[in-house]
């Protein structure tokens, strides 16, 4: 039986708040629970967004909790490079293989067309693209492609991609009814989250992803982006709670009163790990824990369907 690989993937954005904590923790013991390893993956795909000197203080910040990783970051490893803004190349050839399968075309619609009223929508309020610019003729693509540059989307087939979650148990989804033809690389050239984690997740060997349940909806698309690429093994996927703060919001990195810079100017690594592991229902009490001592108590059936709210006074 194949080693488990987990890994962290967080974004250089912002200094990393209690949420982020939390995922990496979780993602930590489920790999750790099964004797496996950890790749840190800093994914920093958009040049506005990231910054160097976040994802310097998220590694030390890491390293302070405990949550240590075999390869990637500054480790290295087997499989580099482990910043998403050095593996151009690598998604440029990822692109032309779908490209060989005519799996790929040209999207020239605007961010206002995107939106626009007309517009299909799906229940949860998230946009299903209308296929605009699915059926362009060569031609028809030559001359739009003088007044704009375009954005790539794939061309997803009437098919159920289903999985079973760790956490959530069966999932599935129809990628034209519910998914539809996704970006892959946007027209600035930067190429999508979609495509970037699935090319990097199978070539760092990754076979189990721990994440927030809000990207349990990617899931399917990106099974079926892999199994396009050749992947010859998906990872298991095993998506988690959110964390929200006493307003019932999602935390954000904007939220300084539970940035990990505040926190650990209060608290020992200990005290905080094992608070989120009282709020993950891993312990019974929010008492001062140990990684070691979490390895243990780590179990998929513990864990909380609903998002989480932290109780006033906890932290």
């Amino acid at each position: 039986m194949k080693q488990t690989v987990g890994r962290f993937a967080p974004t250089p954005s912002g200094r990393m708040h209690l949420g982020n904590l939390f995922c990496a923790e979780l993602a930590w013991l489920a790999a750790k629970k099964e004797g496996g390893t950890m790749v840190l993956r800093i994914e920093d795909l958009d040049p506005q967004r990231s910054r160097k000197e976040f994802a310097n203080i998220m590694q030390q910040e890491l390293i302070w909790f405990g949550l240590t990783w075999e390869q990637g970051g500054d480790l290295g490893g087997e499989h580099p490079p482990y910043c998403q803004s050095q593996c151009g190349d690598i998604y440029r050839q990822a692109l032309q293989q779908l490209q060989s399968k005519q799996l790929v075309y040209p999207c020239f619609c605007s961010r206002a067309e995107l939106h626009a009223a007309n517009a299909p929508h799906l229940s949860d309020g998230r946009y299903l693209y209308a296929g605009t610019c699915r059926n362009l003729t060569l031609q028809e693509q030559q001359q739009k492609a003088k007044e704009k540059h375009p954005a790539m989307r794939v061309r997803v087939p009437d098919v159920e991609i289903s999985f079973c979650d760790l956490l959530y148990g069966q999932q599935g989804e129809n990628l034209a009814q519910e998914a539809g033809d996704f970006l892959i690389c946007r027209a600035d050239g930067v190429f999508a989250y979609q495509l970037a984690v699935v090319v990097d997740d199978l070539r760092m060997g990754v076979t189990q992803v721990v994440r927030g349940r809000d990207l349990l909806g990617s899931t399917p698309r990106q099974i079926w982006l892999a199994q396009q690429l050749g992947a010859q093994q998906i990872p298991t996927y095993g998506h988690i709670p959110l964390l929200l703060d006493q307003n019932g919001d999602r935390l954000s990195k904007r939220d300084g009163a539970l940035s990990l810079d505040n926190l650990r100017s209060r608290y020992t690594a200990e005290q905080i790990l094992g608070k989120l592991a009282w709020l993950a229902g891993l312990i019974d009490r929010p008492e001062p824990a140990s990684l070691p001592e979490l390895i243990a108590e780590f179990s998929w059936e513990k864990l909380p369907k609903q998002d989480i709210c932290i109780p006033n006074g906890l932290f």
